[in-house]
């Protein structure tokens, strides 16, 4: 008797446990609560740079690809596909007059199509001048003045006067310019913060290039550096000297005043 009790309580054992796996592969898990969808975004397609371009590079169609940008902050200055869907074809061959970073927006006011110039002409302002200067450590600054610095232009010279005394005397004669280049150099690269050269490339108006034209004849030129601060601040309409106007050139004992513009 108590055989069959354990028989029957085992088959009932077994037969609850084979129900209990029967419900659980039945059973579903709940379903996830939906999520609402957010408002859709607006974007145009935006013309950029894929990789950094250098100033004065010539930019090619492989530096640049379209990339969706959202609508309400695209500015007027991008360069839209649904606007100019050739622009890429319009573009390549043209110079850059200021650097891109990889993934900014392509604009026209930082390109230029050079026709067969050269980069120097292509990146020079209108209305301005390319001149250049001699220099060495001890009148460019140790190296320390990079291109896009800006500096004051010191002239040094001696006078004789007829007894055959000399003398000395220095002024500013052009203020808050901007530096091209150093020799051949036109941008930072790979971290570089000297760079000893032999001539600075200054970008003057047409009456400040005389004015250095002349200068380099009457005595010797350096380049002061002007503090970053002081290079964002307005510069000086005409750049005029900062100490007088004319110099006295004295010649045989003969005293000619010459016009500094």
């Amino acid at each position: 008797m108590k055989a069959a009790r354990l028989v029957v309580l085992g088959v009932a054992i077994v037969a609850g446990g084979l129900a209990a796996i029967l419900a659980g592969r039945d059973s579903k898990p709940p379903p996830a609560p939906a999520v609402e969808a957010g408002p859709k975004l607006d974007t145009v397609d935006v013309l950029v740079a894929n990789n950094d371009i250098g100033l004065g590079s010539t930019v090619s169609a492989g530096d640049m690809s379209w990339q969706a940008w959202p609508a309400s902050t695209a500015n007027s200055t991008f360069i839209v596909k649904k606007d100019r869907p050739d622009a890429v074809e319009n573009i390549s061959g043209s110079i850059a007059r200021a650097p891109f970073v990889a993934g900014e927006p392509m604009r026209e006011s930082k390109l230029v199509k050079a026709k067969g110039s050269g980069f120097m002409a292509a990146i020079l302002p209108a209305g301005m001048r390319a001149v250049s200067t001699e220099i060495s450590p001890e009148t460019g600054a140790g190296g320390f003045i990079l291109p896009n610095d800006r500096v004051d232009v010191i002239l040094s010279r001696r006078d004789r006067a007829p007894a055959g005394s000399e003398t000395r005397a220095s002024e500013t004669i052009l203020t808050n310019v901007r530096v091209l280049a150093i020799d051949q150099t036109v941008e930072e690269k790979d971290g570089q913060k000297v760079v000893v050269g032999k001539t600075a490339t200054l970008e003057l108006k047409p009456g400040q290039a005389e004015t250095l034209a002349m200068a380099r004849q009457l005595g010797t030129l350096a380049l002061a550096l002007r503090s970053i601060t002081d290079a964002d601040s307005k510069p000086q309409v005409e750049n005029k000297p900062t100490t007088r106007s004319s110099i006295n050139v004295v010649r045989y004992g003969v005293s000619v005043p010459t016009t500094m513009k």
